[in-house]
């Protein structure tokens, strides 16, 4: 039923459904308002060698809950944000919500400045997310259902919802949403960049199986996300993450892809592949001639680790943030196939994702002793 009314309101307003793309080529697109390739290499030029993480703090399933007014934990996001210093860390991938604007928007604005804060404490520039279509479809503000024992990021939600989405009146919303927050923060040295939406086309498709429409929907919706963004004039850049699929060449781009790419101020990707494949996919990315940074890897048991990886990075000078800090209620040191047999509380032998117990003991200490080698002799 919403897949229906959202064609019908779609094919009613002619603004929505002509979505001008430009024409995506493999070299960095010159688009109205976008950065330069020489404003990006610029950019890129004067940061720190970024490696980092996905940040939630450990007390929380998802972005409501660590945003919310209820359970915002400074004290906690401050005691890992500690630990992320002591390996070298430079930056964090940290998403937000829309839902937890729309309840409390000064509220909300104000946590943002305040986990700001402590994340410049410990020298760190977060990356924020606006948008996100992986996991639960329909997100909730309040307090959050309890993880489902054993699964992989049980109670994560997207956002916004797959409701919000199809209803072409709540746009409006999230126009003012993402305005709002890049107003606040989008000259504020603190923050490294803006991502508009993770993983887009993502169906979660052997969990919650989202319909087919949505894709549409997020096709048309992604532009307008970039161009709310631009209007406030930020002076970090913009991006969205490629995440699966072949990226040789134009031809072989999905629309959602090309939107990505030819919108993005710099380039980032996600890869949980082995050391072949990562180089390669790289490889095909860096064709661009823009900075590159990878926003989500590391899964040990897929050939994705720290030790492999992370050099190949630094030797191409490319940005790392593993999926995944400290091991506490998204259980993302679980696997992704637990959604189809979940596992004991305790999860598997070999962590999927994660670096630290949350009392700060790392899950592995060769693993934490070869970030702090890769990040810099002040951390040895």
């Amino acid at each position: 039923m919403i897949g229906q009314q959202f064609t019908k309101r779609l094919l009613g307003r002619t603004l929505l459904r002509c979505v001008l793309l430009v024409a995506f080529t493999f070299t960095a697109s010159a688009i109205a308002g976008s950065w330069s390739p020489k404003q990006a290499a610029e950019w890129y030029e004067a940061q720190p060698w970024l490696v980092g993480s996905n940040f939630l703090p450990s007390d929380a399933e998802n972005a409501l809950e660590m945003w919310q007014a209820e359970t915002f934990n400074a004290k906690e996001i401050d005691r890992e944000l500690a630990w992320a210093e002591t390996l070298g860390m430079t930056t964090m991938r940290v998403f937000l919500h829309d839902l937890a604007f729309k309840k409390d928007p000064r509220g909300f604005l104000s946590r943002v400045d305040a986990f700001l804060a402590i994340a410049a404490r410990h020298h760190i520039k977060p990356m924020l997310v606006f948008f996100d279509s992986c996991w639960d479809p329909e997100p909730k503000v309040g307090k959050q259902l309890p993880p489902r024992i054993g699964v992989h990021n049980s109670r994560w939600v997207q956002s916004p919802g797959l409701p919000a989405l199809a209803d072409l009146n709540q746009h409006a919303r999230l126009r003012k949403y993402v305005k709002a927050v890049v107003r606040a923060f989008g000259s504020d040295p603190r923050v490294l960049a803006w991502d508009v939406w993770n993983e887009p086309d993502n169906l979660n498709n052997g969990s919650y199986n989202d319909p087919r429409w949505k894709l549409e929907a997020v096709r048309t919706l992604l532009p307008q996300v970039f161009s709310w963004a631009r209007s406030e004039h930020p002076t970090q850049p913009l991006t969205s993450a490629v995440w699966n699929g072949d990226w040789s060449s134009a031809g072989r781009l999905n629309p959602i892809e090309r939107i990505q790419l030819s919108e993005s101020d710099i380039v980032t990707f996600h890869n949980y592949g082995k050391t072949s494949d990562f180089s390669q996919k790289l490889a095909w990315l860096k064709r661009l001639h823009l900075p590159v940074i990878c926003t989500e890897y590391m899964a040990r048991p897929l050939g994705s680790t720290f030790q492999k990886i992370l050099p190949i990075a630094k030797n191409e000078r490319v940005g790392m943030m593993n999926w995944g800090f400290v091991a506490g209620k998204s259980q993302t040191y679980i696997p992704w196939d637990s959604w189809q047999k979940p596992y004991p509380p305790e999860g598997p032998k070999v962590w999927f994702h994660d670096i630290f117990y949350p009392n700060g003991k790392p899950y592995r200490v060769d693993e934490t002793d070869f970030i702090r080698s890769m990040t810099g002799p002040k951390f040895r």
